[in-house]
């Protein structure tokens, strides 16, 4: 047992399994935590997924330093493992992929459907909720347009102000109308064309 299980009683015990409901929350995790810029997307990846934490400072690994302390890692219950299935890793890596290809037009995007209000006061969980918003609804074809709303609006009300449902669902309304206007929301399968 390394030195460091120890501090990690939890998983020990049991283990969670992943769903896509909990893959979003995780892609949301990331987002935020890469949002600011100061860590990489590819560096918050395996710390939210996979619950792979570097906490020697001395021995680094090439992808990235230490992003959590062991406290804060036992705090979060980050120490129980995730047991993912691929299609919800997939679905994850599909909306960072889709997120960072498409950062500068999702925030042109969102500046144009916001009235009256500057993008930078928006809490930066609500920008971060509708960005992962956009990257969903673009590059998900199996995941009708209703359920990704109403999943990030979900989002919005578990990590984000009291307001922020209503006014992230305004948003996405009007973004929807532009991109389906413009032929980038295709949707396929049963159920989903609209």
């Amino acid at each position: 047992m390394s030195e460091h299980q120890n501090q990690f009683p939890l998983s020990k015990n049991k283990h969670v399994k992943g769903t896509r409901h909990l893959a979003r929350e995780k892609v949301l995790q990331v987002l935020a935590a890469a949002s600011e810029g100061e860590i990489s997307l590819d560096d918050v990846f395996p710390h939210v997924f996979y619950r792979v934490f570097t906490f020697d400072t001395d021995n680094q690994t090439e992808a990235g330093g230490r992003i959590l302390k062991p406290d804060e890692v036992t705090e979060l219950e980050a120490d129980v493992p995730i047991e993912w299935a691929k299609e919800d890793l997939d679905y994850a890596i599909t909306v960072i992929q889709a997120h960072r290809n498409n950062r500068d037009q999702s925030r042109e995007l969102i500046e144009r459907h916001v009235k009256n209000w500057n993008v930078e006061r928006i809490a930066m969980l609500d920008r971060v909720l509708i960005q992962l918003a956009v990257a969903e609804l673009t590059a998900c074809s199996d995941i009708p347009v209703k359920v990704t709303i109403n999943e990030v609006i979900e989002l919005a009300k578990r990590y984000s102000t009291d307001k922020s449902g209503t006014f992230i669902n305004g948003i996405l309304d009007a973004i929807v109308v532009e991109l389906n206007e413009a032929g980038k929301i295709k949707k396929s399968g049963r159920g989903l064309q609209e």
